[in-house]
Order: C-alpha cells, then structure tokens, then sequence
C-alpha cells in the first residue's frame, strides 16, 4: 500500500518542473494544482500519504499504528502492576489490624486481582498480533464452520470459487496450501466481525503479507507468479467479505459519501472553463471519451473487489488522457489531467465515492497501490475528492460574490454566444445550447416571479394586519355609547294646556274693493 512516485510508469519529473515553475509564476490555474509535497508521507519517507492514514504512507502508518499499539499495552500492563500493588499493600496494612476481616478482604483482593488480570490479558489479546496459540484456536475453530459459511453461495461467489480452484490447479503443492490458507482466513474474519473495520484491515493486510512471502521464501515462486496469485487470492476473499466490510454500520463512511454527494451537486453549475480542461467537448472522438470516462468511475461501485474497482479508476483516467491527447494534438500531463479528473468526478457525481476510496484503501492488495499507475491514478482521485470538497472561488478564478450566488442558485454562468461558435460545430449542438439558455432564462424569471408573488402576499397580510389594528385601535380609544331614546315631540295642532296663553291664530281678512 505504498505510493512512490518512481514506480509510476512514464517520466513524471518533467510534469513535475512544469507544475513547479507555474506555481511559482502564479499562473491562473494555481487553485488546481496540488503541491507534491502535499501528497508525500509527512513522516518524509518519499512514498504518497492518504488522508485515511491522517497524512502517512501504509508503511508508516502501520508503524504508528503498531507503536500506539504496544504502548497502550505497556500502559494497561502498569495500570494493572500498581492496582495490585496497593491493594498488597493495603491487604498488608490491614492485616495486622483487622484479624476478623482478613479472610473477607483476602477474598476480596483474589477476586479483584484476577479481574485485573482478565482484563489486562483481554486487552493484550486484543491488541496483539496474531500468535502461534491464536493461530491454532482459530484451527480448531475452523473444524465447526459457522452456518453463514457454510450457506448457500451466490452465483458471482460460485463462479469466483471454481476458477480460484483451477487457477491454484497451476500451483500443485503451493496451491493447496494457499486454499487452506484462504479457508482458515475467511473463517476466522468470520468470528472478528465485532472487531472495528481498522483492525479488520489489518488483519487483511497481514494476511496478504504473510501469504506473499511464504510463495517467496518458503515455495520459492517467481514474482511474477506471485502477484498473479495475490491478485486471485484478493478476488476470492473480498468476494465473500465484500458485504461484511464494505461501508460497514460502525463507520461514518455513509455520512461521508451523503456529503460529498450533496457538495457535487452544488457545483453543478462549474463548466470546464473554470476548471481549465484542455478538452473539447464539440469534437465527437473526445466526447465519446468523456462519456466512457463518466461510465468507469460509476461503475466502480459495481464491483466487489479492490482490484476491480482500481482498474475502473485507471480505465477512466486512460480515457482523460486520450480524449486531452486529441484536442492538444500531443501527449498529455499531469498539469492537465487532475483538472479533467475532476471535472470528470463532478459530471458523474460516482455514488458511494468515499465509502469505495475507503475500500480500497482498507482491503486492497499491497503490491497494487506500491507500483504502476493504479497507484498514482488512485492516489489523484483521492487529490480531486479533497479538492472538491474544498473548492472555492478562488480556486476557479470567481469573485465571492458571483461564487455564492451560484451556490445559492440564484444564477448560473452564462453560455457560449451564438456568435462566439466556430463555423464547424454541429446545428444541433448550437441549438441545444439556445434551449438551454432559454430554459436558464426562463427558469430566472419564474423564479423572480414566484419571489415577488410571495412578497405581495406578505405586503398584503401586513396591510391588513395594520388596517385591523388601526379600527381596534380608534375603538378603543372612542368607545360606542348607546343612549336612550328620546320622547316623541307633540304635534303643533294638538291641544295642549300650555298653550292656552297663546294669542288665537290669525284669520284671513277680505276686503271689499
């Protein structure tokens, strides 16, 4: 599981100058570039580091990992040497004085003492690597096979099995013992699944180490033959642990997967220009690639052993390479291919990205991520999952501003103009990118439709709320008083005693002419 950059096929050290010198110049495209430094162990050993192994190579990891080990063991044994210590001395102490109580508290102490010393031999148990006495438990276990064994095999595993078998045919001696090996391997997964998926790796991992070099130094096999071997021995166990051990319930590797699923949909809207991808897309040889490219990455989750899924990861980015290689008109490199990369990754949103990443890293076979391309392809990936989930404006050459309104979804870069096309790309491209642009403006305006719609109905319920008060407001202040009704007034021409005063009404007078 070691990552070097002298095994990668093909002189990188050029790429690497080039990258250097562009850095230094502060070219646009440095938010793409990784420093190497970044990617190295930071123990300084040369090989690549992983952000699974909180920036170690494996082989420093494991060396950390052990050392931790070792010294919570030592810990836990001086915890447990001082406890017994005192209540020696206290058991002593108290002796002298407290002849009545003595046989109690000697109970007392036995039966403390043999509990910390139960817990420490668990704790050492649990810690340690595997023994000759652990091995040859696990042997007799092995002779009572559990019924999730012993079970009806899927087809895949059935296939895998019987060509395992006549793969090890080739072997003769060394292959039955490899089978056996396997056999008492899966058995003994079988009775760890309550350990953490750490400790399951490394077991895994010990387990291809040992096997390695028994063909190596015991059997005497040729390299080459060897890593046939491990390959096939990789494929026949992760098959049947697959389901156990990829994305297990105890792991956060679901919640990982959810967040950088979430985050590629965000960016949904970075075009290949921000990213600098030197691939045209309108060129039909390159498009074709960048679609097959697509179709490895997602179907790496497809498959159930690591080395299937690398070899989806290094199909996909063989696939980067030609399609940089026909627009350039000349051989790709690294400067160019870990923007692709995840320009690429973020077109195809692969499901279960972290959770496959994890696999790998976890169970893989050792010699394939120590040499060749699929360690150096594995290795960018993790580099364009990291740069992703950190991505900024700066990084694509945005101002703040304009980069929060496309993550909010409030607008959207602007397409190529009609007028900026070149006279031999397709009509139908053309129009696709005019429908396109009509949908993106139609889509701006029914959504500054819908907003002013909500604000006038949040105009008019304040309006009305203010309205209400208002008239409760004056009621309150001016009260409604209803009086009585007054009398009725008396008729002029009524008779009415106090009117008796009055002077008689006057009468028409004629006058004779």
């Amino acid at each position: 599981m070691y990552f070097y950059l002298k095994h990668v096929k093909g002189d990188l050290s050029a790429p690497r100058r080039s990258r250097r010198k562009k850095m230094s110049l502060k070219s646009e495209r440095r938010g793409i570039h990784v420093d190497q430094s970044e990617l190295l162990c930071k123990k300084g050993c040369g090989y690549y580091g992983n952000p699974a192994w909180q920036g170690f190579c494996s082989k420093c990891w494991r060396e950390e990992y052990h050392k931790a080990r070792q010294k919570q063991i030592q810990e836990d044994w001086e915890l447990a040497e001082r406890l017994q210590r005192e209540e020696e001395e206290a058991f002593a102490s108290s002796h002298s004085t407290q002849g009545a109580q003595s046989l109690t508290f000697s109970k007392f102490e036995e039966k403390k003492t043999n509990e910390k010393t139960r817990k420490v031999t668990t704790v050492k148990k649990f810690f340690s690597a595997s023994s000759r006495t652990g091995a040859k438990k696990e042997i007799q276990e092995a002779k009572a096979p559990s019924p999730s064994i012993n079970r009806q095999a899927s087809i895949e595993t059935d296939r895998v099995s019987k060509e395992f078998i006549e793969f090890l045919k080739t072997y003769h001696k060394p292959g039955q013992d490899i089978y056996k090996q396997c056999k008492m391997f899966l058995e003994a997964m079988h009775h760890k699944r309550e350990l953490s998926i750490e400790e399951q790796s490394e077991c895994a991992q010990d387990f291809y180490q040992n096997v390695a070099e028994k063909l190596q130094t015991r059997w005497k096999v040729s390299p080459e033959r060897v890593e046939k071997a491990m390959d096939q021995i990789e494929k026949y166990i992760m098959t049947r642990l697959y389901k156990y051990v990829f994305c297990p319930e105890t792991t956060d590797d679901e919640k990982k997967d959810l967040v950088v699923q979430k985050r590629i949909r965000a960016l949904h809207w970075v075009t290949p220009q921000m990213l600098c991808v030197p691939v045209n897309e309108d060129i039909p040889e390159v498009s074709d690639m960048v679609v097959k490219a697509i179709t490895d990455i997602i179907e790496m989750d497809s498959k159930r052993v690591p080395r299937d899924k690398l070899a989806c990861i290094t199909k996909c980015s063989k696939h980067i390479f030609n399609a940089i290689k026909i627009t350039k008109n000349e051989p790709a490199s690294a400067d160019d291919f870990l923007p692709t990369l995840i320009y690429i990754v973020l077109k195809g949103n692969p499901p279960r990205l972290q959770s496959n990443i994890q696999y790998i890293t976890r169970f893989c076979n050792p010699s394939r991520l120590m040499t060749g391309e699929d360690g150096y392809y594995f290795t960018n990936l993790c580099c364009a999952v990291a740069f992703i989930e950190k991505l900024d404006a700066q990084s694509l050459n945005l101002s703040q501003e304009d980069f929060d309104r496309y993550m909010s979804g409030q607008t959207s870069p602007k397409k190529q103009e009609s007028e900026n096309w070149s006279p031999d790309v397709c009509l139908g491209v053309k129009q696709m990118y005019k429908n396109l642009d009509l949908l993106s403006q139609l889509n701006e305006r029914q959504e500054r439709i819908v907003s002013e719609a909500k604000k006038l109905e949040r105009d008019l319920i304040d309006w009305t709320d203010g309205i209400t008060k208002e008239v409760q407001d004056i009621v309150e202040k001016y009260p409604l008083e209803i009086k009585p009704k007054n009398q009725a007034l008396a008729a002029i021409d009524s008779e009415n005693v106090e009117n008796d005063k009055l002077p008689p009404p006057l009468q028409p007078q004629v006058y004779a002419g």
